[in-house]
């Protein structure tokens, strides 16, 4: 998940015409400009959904039910996902469409890696540990059961290895169903999320974002024929891609690549109330019924950029400018983790779901003043010609 998610509003607003829309009205670009938007608050949200989404089955509450009241096709934590990798797709490539390749690299660089890493320090240095001791085992003997190599084969975004010996595996009812050690299941969508980025980088390299915008709903149109495609015969589609054999790359990308086709033509797109009623009906209708991805994904794309535009101005300052999201994604399922070992479960699932949004949030600021924000602070200190040389050489924003 996403990650994931997660892109500070770094890119200056260059001066430029103002392209008019029939009837005068906003356009999408207009409406989320700067900080004027909600999309903070909605990633705080949707990274709270995960949350809730991953108790049932860290809590000892089995899958969660949201999957059946959606016909199967998601549960709250993956639709919150969706929601991630939508805005992610809209900010990422809007960020690309004004940067310098080496900037851009720099810079996502800066905002998904140093929190990731710093999260399975957390995990290898102080959560197991911790339980190793609590588990009535000696601290000399943690030394050798991997956890340096849990740090040192994850660092990559990839995933290899979930956990620690069998830290977790007996004594958490997630440990117990899957019978392996996981300190941190959330983390998974992030190697997606990177993957997404370096789509937006290989676009850069070649003048796509500025010179072939239609290229990006191309892209989305061939993502979404490939979900249906997956759909109707997955046998077929892993036969030919066998790396696709799970889905979330093809469903993810789609709603990246929604997202970022929204970007490019956000200053042709207009910021409509009506238009953005009617998608968030449509999404909630096949989210229900069916047709979730192939009508849903699109229709809620614009109905969550609409929404971030339309929420009211006094909660706009939420995330502005202390971005705890993804603090909130990356230690939530490691604090479910670690307080069922310790029991909070048994307190049964609200008061527990309370209390681990409390402690996950206090990781968040941890990681967003101790980590993230400095680690940005570093953004325009590495390679890449930089923003400022770059908009006097622009006279208008092409998205």
């Amino acid at each position: 998940m996403t990650s994931t998610t997660n892109v500070p509003y770094d890119q200056p607003r260059r001066p430029g015409k103002r392209l008019r829309l029939p009837g005068g009205g906003m356009s999408l670009s207009e409406g989320l400009g700067g900080h004027r938007n909600s999309l903070g608050v909605l990633r705080l949200i949707l990274a709270s959904m995960v949350i809730f989404s991953h108790a049932f089955p860290t809590g000892g509450w089995g899958e969660d039910p949201s999957k059946g009241w959606t016909n199967g096709q998601e549960t709250i934590g993956g639709f919150a996902v969706v929601g991630f990798f939508t805005i992610s797709g809209y900010l990422i490539a809007k960020s690309g469409a004004s940067a310098d390749i080496l900037q851009f690299v720099w810079r996502r660089a800066l905002r998904i890696f140093p929190a990731f890493w710093t999260v399975l320090l957390v995990g290898a240095v102080i959560v197991g540990p911790i339980a190793w001791h609590l588990s009535g085992r000696g601290l000399r003997d943690y030394i050798g059961v991997s956890p340096v190599a849990y740090v040192f084969s994850n660092a990559d975004l990839t995933m290899r290895q979930w956990g620690v010996w069998d830290i977790f595996q007996n004594t958490t009812p997630y440990g117990e169903v899957v019978q392996s050690s996981v300190f941190n299941g959330s983390l998974w969508t992030l190697t997606l999320e990177w993957g997404c980025y370096m789509l937006i980088a290989a676009l850069l390299v070649v003048g796509v974002l500025r010179h072939a915008r239609w290229v990006v709903p191309a892209l989305a149109a061939g993502f979404w024929l490939a979900d249906i495609a997956y759909s109707v015969a997955p046998q077929i589609v892993t036969v030919f891609i066998p790396q696709l054999v799970d889905a979330n790359p093809i469903k993810l990308g789609l709603a990246f690549l929604i997202g970022s086709s929204l970007a490019m033509y956000s200053k042709r797109i207009p910021l409509n109330d009506w238009i953005g009623v009617a998608c968030g009906v449509v999404a909630a209708v096949t989210l229900v019924t069916g047709g979730w991805v192939l009508l849903g994904y699109p229709a809620f794309a614009y109905f969550i950029l609409w929404l971030a535009a339309r929420l009211p101005k006094r909660v706009q300052w939420i995330g502005a400018k202390n971005d705890y999201s993804y603090g909130m994604y990356v230690y939530g399922f490691l604090v479910q983790q670690f307080t069922a070992f310790l029991g909070w479960n048994a307190l049964g699932y609200w008061p527990w779901v309370g209390l681990t949004i409390l402690v996950t949030a206090a990781c968040a600021w941890l990681s967003w003043h101790g980590v993230e924000k400095r680690a940005m602070a570093l953004k325009d200190r590495g390679p890449g010609r930089g923003l400022e040389w770059l908009a006097t050489r622009r006279t208008a924003d092409p998205v």
